[in-house]
């Protein structure tokens, strides 16, 4: 067993922790506190490949894996939790759909674009009165001759304020359920789509959060995306990339802290001495460092099995939360060890903190993950 990145990861780690470090480090504070990421940010990352991360080349994408995707979203993270947001709903929920459901006209016409970066992606599962029970989605699509008519809303889309391109999954049947819903492509401009207001979010402030409304959406016969009554069975493959994606973003968060926690303890001194020497503090340090190296081999464990084509779902559930409660506690323990100056915006870490507790809700609760876990379990 090899617990070693390839060569080539281990130069796609590098690119990634530079251009964090370079960009994103400097404005992730602003960026924070005006609520949204620049565009020329976004300009950036494409140029980088890091909007074609699952794209393949011959669509203009990067061609890389999950794996790969692990090494990114970690870098990101570990600097700017809201940028690692974005990048997670474009490449793992809306190219990631369009990779697992999409035919072949419809991949040509769209994920050359989005691999450049032309617009963002978003995606549509959620709505006011479901989160968890996704199946439970009201929003309705019926079909009138040719045409299918869209009608409903939906919550929580990130990158929805500006993305081009929506998957937006519907209830296909009357009765509904997971067999009852499909997948739908919908082009911003289209007529009766319409972008609610920027959510004010507690954490991952940088990232655009809104919802929106289908009031009588007509959409062309061939805007079906996947099979009919396919969605909910594609939107769960989805969501299972998503969840390593998420688990990465997670480890890089927590790493965030640890080693802003790491060079602060180390730096200063109480009772006559760094506070580093304290054993409090070095328990909790050694704590972190323990979890956050057990978080990112769960993580890297969940993309190779994903990227060998291998079952990864219990993988994923595992590595996500693991991960995305070891970071909520190592940004926890981090403020503590900053003291006072730990619950300022001075420091990054409560800015770490804020965004990390996201990662034990979005993709499937931190309660979601232990059912699949337990289900699997009770399989056995």
């Amino acid at each position: 067993m090899d617990f070693e990145l390839p060569d080539e990861l281990v130069a796609l780690q590098d690119l990634a922790r530079r251009f964090a470090a370079d960009t994103l480090a400097p404005g992730a504070r602003q960026w924070d506190r005006e609520a949204n990421i620049p565009r020329d940010v976004v300009a950036k990352l494409a140029e980088l490949g890091f909007l074609g991360i699952f794209i393949p080349t011959e669509y203009g994408g990067s061609g890389l894996g999950d794996l790969a995707a692990t090494v990114i979203m970690e870098e990101v993270a570990r600097h700017c939790g809201a940028t690692a947001l974005m990048l997670d709903a474009h490449n793992a929920l809306c190219c990631a759909h369009f990779l697992i459901g999409a035919n072949e006209t419809q991949k040509a016409k769209y994920l050359p674009d989005l691999a450049v970066g032309k617009y963002l992606g978003a995606w549509a599962l959620s709505e006011p009165g479901c989160g968890s029970d996704a199946a439970a989605l009201t929003t309705t699509a019926e079909l009138d001759g040719d045409t299918w008519v869209l009608n409903g809303s939906k919550q929580w889309i990130t990158n929805g304020l500006y993305a081009g391109v929506f998957v937006v999954m519907a209830k296909t049947t009357p009765e509904g359920g997971p067999k009852g819903i499909s997948a739908f492509i919908v082009d911003r401009d289209t007529p009766g789509f319409s972008i609610g207001a920027k959510e004010d979010k507690m954490g991952m402030r940088g990232s655009d959060t809104v919802g929106s409304t289908l009031d009588n959406v007509r959409l062309p016969k061939e805007n079906l995306c996947g099979e009919l009554h396919g969605g909910f069975v594609d939107s769960m493959k989805v969501l299972e990339r998503g969840r390593i994606t998420i688990a990465s973003m997670s480890v890089g968060l927590g790493r965030g802290a640890f080693e802003e926690a790491l060079a602060y303890a180390k730096d200063r001194t109480a009772f006559g001495k760094p506070i580093f020497e304290h054993q409090s503090i070095q328990f909790m340090l050694a704590d972190m460092a323990t979890e956050i190296d057990a978080a990112r081999l769960l993580t890297r464990e969940a993309g190779i099995l994903a990227d060998s084509n291998e079952p990864s779902n219990i993988a994923a559930s595992i590595a996500k939360l693991f991960a995305s409660e070891m970071a909520t506690q190592a940004c926890l323990n981090a403020i503590q060890i900053f003291g006072g100056m730990g619950y300022t915006k001075e420091v990054p870490v409560e800015r770490y903190l804020r965004d990390a507790k996201l990662c034990e809700i979005g993709e499937g609760s931190s309660q979601i993950q232990r059912m699949i876990i337990a289900r699997h379990l009770l399989e056995q």
